[in-house]
C-alpha cells in the first residue's frame, strides 16, 4: 500500500475547502458567544470509563480505544464531545445556576454513522446546564437556526430550513409500568424509525391494549401541526404524552420564520434523550445538519444530574452543501529587501490585507488567493494598484 493512502473515509482538508471550515468555525463560535456560551476545550483523549459512563455507553461502538503507555490504563478517543461537557459542568464549573458552553473540535468515530460521511467530524455545539423549563429549549432551537443563517445556510437564496421535532416522553409513557426487556425496547425503536407497523405488531403482541395502539399510532403520526391534535386522540391520555405535546406545540410557536414538522414516532438517539428532540433539514443534505434535545440524565454518572438541553452539528458536512467560497482577494508584491518596500507590505498586513510575495524566478502560482491588485513603485513611493 502506498504511504500516502489514507485509512476509509478519512481525508485531508485542501485549501479552500480548509478555509472555508476555519471561517466557518470562527462565524458559529461568534453567533454562540452573542448568545452568551463560554468556550470550553475537552481533550480529545480520555480515561475509557470517563468517556463511556452513563449516556456515553450508547457509544462504545463508535469509539476508539487504546492502552495508555503511562499508566497502562484504557483510554478513548472522543465519538462525541456533549459527556465531556457534562462533566466539565458537574465538576470543575459546578455552578449553581445557569451554565451556557460550546465547543468546537474534531471527533472520532470507528465508523461513518452514515453513507459517505467521514469518520473525523468537525463537532460544534452549544449546550445550557442549569434550566428544566421551556425557556432553555427555545433559546437552543434559535441558536441553531441563527447558527445556519450564519453560515448562509438560510436566507433568501437559499433553501428553506425545516425543524423536525419530537419527544422522548412519548415512547417513554407507553412503556411505563411495563418489564421490557432493553432488547426488545431496542427492536420497538428500530420499528418506530422505520415506520415498520408489520414490525411493531409482532414486538408489541403481549404488551396492554393502550400501550400497543399507541405505538402503533406513533407510525402514522408525522407531519404538520395538526399531527399534535391527532396524536392527543389517539394517544393513551397520560401526564408524559399530555406534557410531551403541550411542550412541542409551544416550541414551534417560538420558531417564527421556520418551517416545523413533526415525526413523533423518529427516536434516534432515545437512550440519550429525556425530553424534547429535533433535528434540522435542508435541501443537499442526506441528513439532518443539526441534531439536538434534552438530555437531563447526561450528568448523572458524574454525580450531578441537572437539566440540560443542546445540539450540535458537523461543520466539514455543513461546508458540503454551502456553496464554494470565491477566492480570498489579495495583492500581490515583487521579493526585495527593500526596506521601503516591505514597510508597505507589513502595513498592509496589518490593516488585514494578503500580501504575496512573488519569488524569485516564480510567478505566482496560488490557487488559493485571487491577486486582483499588485505593489508597483512610482516616484519612489509603493502603492497599491489593481491589476
Amino acid at each position: 500500500m502506498s504511504a500516502w493512502v489514507l485509512p476509509d473515509h478519512i481525508a485531508d482538508v485542501l485549501p479552500s475547502e480548509a478555509r472555508h471550515i476555519e471561517e466557518l468555525r470562527r462565524e458559529l463560535l461568534d453567533t454562540a458567544r452573542g448568545y452568551g456560551y463560554e468556550l470550553v476545550m475537552p481533550p480529545l483523549l480520555e480515561h475509557l470509563e470517563s468517556l463511556l459512563s452513563g449516556t456515553g455507553e450508547a457509544l462504545g461502538l463508535q469509539t476508539f480505544k487504546l492502552v495508555d503507555q503511562l499508566s497502562g490504563r484504557s483510554m478513548g478517543l472522543r465519538a462525541d464531545t456533549t459527556p465531556q461537557v457534562a462533566r466539565i459542568d458537574a465538576h470543575l464549573l459546578n455552578r449553581a445556576g445557569v451554565t451556557r458552553l460550546c465547543y468546537c473540535g474534531p471527533v472520532l468515530h470507528t465508523r461513518p454513522d452514515r453513507p459517505h460521511a467521514t469518520r473525523e467530524p468537525l463537532q460544534f455545539g452549544a449546550e445550557i446546564y442549569g434550566h428544566a423549563g421551556l425557556e432553555a429549549d427555545t433559546e437552543v432551537l434559535r441558536l441553531a437556526l441563527d447558527c445556519l443563517r450564519a453560515a448562509g445556510v438560510t436566507g433568501p437564496a437559499q433553501s428553506p430550513v425545516i425543524v423536525d421535532l419530537a419527544d422522548a416522553r412519548i415512547v417513554s409513557s407507553l412503556f411505563a409500568g411495563m418489564p421490557v426487556d432493553a432488547a426488545v425496547i431496542a427492536r420497538i425503536h428500530a420499528a418506530l424509525a422505520a415506520k415498520d407497523a408489520s414490525a411493531l405488531r409482532e414486538l408489541t403482541a403481549n404488551f396492554p391494549a393502550p400501550s400497543r395502539e399507541g405505538l402503533l399510532a406513533l407510525v402514522q403520526l408525522y407531519g404538520d401541526a395538526s399531527v399534535l391534535d391527532e396524536a392527543a386522540k389517539a394517544l393513551p391520555d397520560s401526564a408524559g404524552v399530555r406534557a410531551a405535546l403541550s411542550d412541542l406545540k409551544q416550541l414551534a410557536g417560538h420558531l417564527e420564520g421556520a418551517s416545523v414538522s413533526f415525526d413523533l414516532a423518529d427516536l434516534r438517539g432515545y437512550a440519550y434523550y429525556s425530553g424534547m428532540r429535533f433535528g434540522i433539514y435542508t435541501e443537499g443534505a442526506s441528513d439532518a445538519l443539526v441534531r439536538g434535545g434534552r438530555y437531563d440524565e447526561v450528568g448523572a454518572v458524574f454525580g450531578r444530574n441537572r437539566p440540560a438541553v443542546g445540539f450540535s452539528l458537523d461543520v466539514r458536512e455543513l461546508v458540503g452543501v454551502l456553496p464554494a467560497r470565491p477566492l480570498r482577494a489579495a495583492i500581490r508584491a515583487p521579493w526585495s529587501d527593500a526596506e521601503a518596500l516591505n514597510k508597505t507590505i507589513t502595513a498592509l498586513r496589518g490593516e488585514g490585507e494578503t500580501v504575496v510575495c512573488v519569488l524569485p524566478g516564480h510567478d505566482s502560482e496560488i490557487d488559493e488567493f485571487h491577486c486582483d491588485r499588485e505593489l508597483v513603485e512610482r516616484d519612489g513611493q509603493w502603492r497599491v494598484q489593481a491589476i
